[in-house]
């Protein structure tokens, strides 16, 4: 039997599109605020009841919406952000779609009140039956919107029963206030549950409140720690702050990325800023960071889903290098003296350099790495040979003279300190200005061997090494045809590639550095990298695992017992190197204990 095609009442409608706005209570409270900011509001107070189950409400201080507007406002499609195609192309305010408001009012008993005058009169207006037909009533309102939402998903059992208790409904609804808080300092916000006041935050105009508020919302411990940044080319800024490695998450908890002041959560942005932290993260941990990338609306479409959490850049690729870059350079900022708050000295790699003479260079063959990398990537290096490693160890080794040790009453002395001893053979101990400070002697020599290797193969570039037999690699008919036109950037990384039919490619030459990798797996992960993000840092990735093995097979051992000279080289070369506080595989290389702790310890001055 043929079923004749009809069309669908609006409440019946309406209701569907709800279920791609409205998943929970906190979604409807996203789209509130977001109105409720577009507004142009300095205050925004929420009260919640049960979760947001029983009761939600939004009330700001915005301009207001005009009484002919009202019936408007609870209709589908209808809004005032955006007017034509080329307001859609480069989309300024947080909503723009005209669908929040008719699917809220689908499935939940919603009254929304506003005046667009300081008189104090206002109206509001409700939708009944399943034309949801606006009734519009005067009320008493100062300037300003108030939207009630009563019972959600009263009216679809279905949606209702899955939703959560209300602890967990109203810990979403936290987090959405959170968010929106930590990006619009210039508005106020009060969130009240249960008749219990949660947050409350005031405007923040200067940046001692936005400062207080971040500290609030994200602990005063990631403030601490937190490294800021601010970085500007053309059409593109990226600001905030960048939590340290040694506060690295279990889980991507405090992970906030706004672009053009939107909650986003991106692929492209996502994988940069994990390239970003790849050398100075453990394995499974996440970096905390709050940042805010603006550019031009036009350069970024935030139509991509009702939820507007999606976001697409039309020059994907150089927004991904713009933010790689910049987070590893604020990264690699955050140096020795940075992280103990001394005043900088002037500290040269050349004032205690590590010599030929000095046994730290040399690699030891005694025992097994004390450290051993988890990172879950593929294996492209088949085993690293002593030749290997002494063929690329050896050109950094140079012959220079012992130093000589300073005396602790040097007036200027450097953040690390100058080395008093060393404890069992694994510990470095030195005093500083403040205190004590604690140095394992392996993973700070392992990461500053490793940052040799980095640095010399970045002098050098990559080499590549010709086949003596061409090797045929099958893929798909996308990925040969991205593999011949991204030919001239594949021979940057090293390869010489052709392609052979409509799904084969033939590899002539690959990256020396690579010449025992999985051939096939390698290329195919590069050129679904490629597709994906617009390039690839798996040559790299590879590469520089190879380095960490390296580094880590020729870095000193425990128990090997280092003179004061040599301490102290060690010391002044993490000073002057990036990333030395962490070794590769993002353990803490030192510890600072002020006098203060000390003191604390014993119960001095008790």
């Amino acid at each position: 039997m043929i079923k004749r095609i009809q069309l669908l009442d609006t409440q019946l409608a309406n209701q569907i599109a709800a279920g791609e706005v409205v998943e929970r209570p906190a979604s409807v409270v996203k789209e509130l605020l977001e109105n409720a900011i577009d507004s142009g509001a300095t205050q925004i107070d929420i009260t919640i009841e049960e979760g947001g189950i029983r009761l939600l409400q939004v009330r700001d201080n915005g301009s207001g919406i005009y009484p002919d507007d009202l019936p408007l406002a609870l209709a589908r499609h209808a809004t005032s952000k955006i007017r034509g195609l080329d307001d859609l192309d480069a989309v300024a305010s947080l909503g723009f779609r005209g669908e929040a408001l008719a699917s809220i009012a689908s499935v939940s008993r919603l009254s929304l009140t506003s005046s667009h005058t300081q008189a104090g009169m206002g109206w509001c207006v409700q939708s009944e039956g399943r034309d949801m037909n606006a009734t519009v009533t005067p009320a008493s309102h100062p300037q300003g919107t108030t939207v009630t939402v009563r019972d959600i998903f009263f009216n679809t059992p279905a949606r209702r029963k899955f939703l959560k208790s209300a602890a967990t409904e109203f810990g979403h609804i936290e987090e959405v206030v959170k968010r929106l808080s930590l990006v619009n300092f210039e508005v106020g916000f009060q969130l009240q549950h249960n008749g219990s006041k949660r947050w409350h935050f005031k405007p923040a105009f200067n940046d001692a409140d936005k400062l207080r508020r971040v500290s609030t919302l994200c602990g005063q411990s990631f403030l601490e720690a937190a490294i800021p940044i601010d970085v500007e080319v053309t059409g593109l800024q990226l600001y905030g702050w960048l939590g340290s490695p040694s506060m690295a998450r279990g889980q991507a908890d405090m992970q906030y990325f706004y672009v053009n002041g939107r909650v986003v959560r991106d692929k492209v942005v996502s994988h940069a800023i994990r390239t970003a932290y790849r050398d100075v993260l453990a394995p499974n941990r996440h970096p905390a960071f709050v940042l805010f990338l603006e550019l031009d609306p036009s350069s970024v479409d935030v139509n991509v889903h009702p939820t507007k959490h999606e976001v697409r850049f039309r020059e994907q690729r150089w927004v991904h290098e713009f933010l790689a870059r910049s987070i590893h350079k604020g990264l690699a900022e955050l140096k020795t003296e940075q992280s103990i708050s001394l005043p900088q000295t002037e500290v040269t790699p050349q004032s205690y350099p590590l010599s030929q003479q000095n046994p730290l260079v040399l690699p030891s063959n005694q025992g097994a790495s004390s450290y051993s990398s988890n990172f879950s990537r593929p294996n492209y290096q088949q085993g690293i040979t002593q030749e290997a490693l002494a063929e690329y160890l050896s050109p950094l080794r140079e012959t220079l003279p012992t130093p000589t040790m300073p005396t602790v009453a040097t007036p200027d002395i450097p953040p690390l300190g100058y080395a008093l001893a060393q404890l069992h053979g694994i510990y470095v101990l030195a005093q500083n200005t403040q205190g004590l400070i604690v140095v394992d002697m392996h993973a700070a020599h392992e990461r500053l061997m490793y940052e040799r290797l980095k640095g010399a193969w970045q002098v050098g570039r990559l080499a590549s090494q010709p086949l003596l037999l061409a090797q045929t690699v099958a893929v798909s008919r996308g990925e040969a045809e991205l593999a011949e036109q991204a030919k001239t950037w594949f021979a940057q990384l090293g390869f010489d590639i052709d392609r052979l039919g409509e799904e084969a490619v033939a590899v002539r030459a690959i990256p020396a550095l690579l010449h025992k990798a999985d051939l096939s797996a390698l290329v195919r992960d590069v050129l679904a990298d490629f597709k994906v993000h617009g390039q690839s840092q798996r040559i790299e990735e590879a590469i520089n695992d190879l380095f960490s093995s390296m580094a880590c097979h020729g870095a000193v051992r425990a128990n090997r017992a280092l003179s004061l000279p040599e301490m102290n080289a060690l010391l002044r070369e993490m000073e002057s190197t990036e990333f030395s506080s962490q070794c590769n595989h993002g353990r803490p290389t030192w510890k600072q204990f002020s006098l203060a702790d000390l003191d604390k310890l014993f119960w001095r001055g008790r």
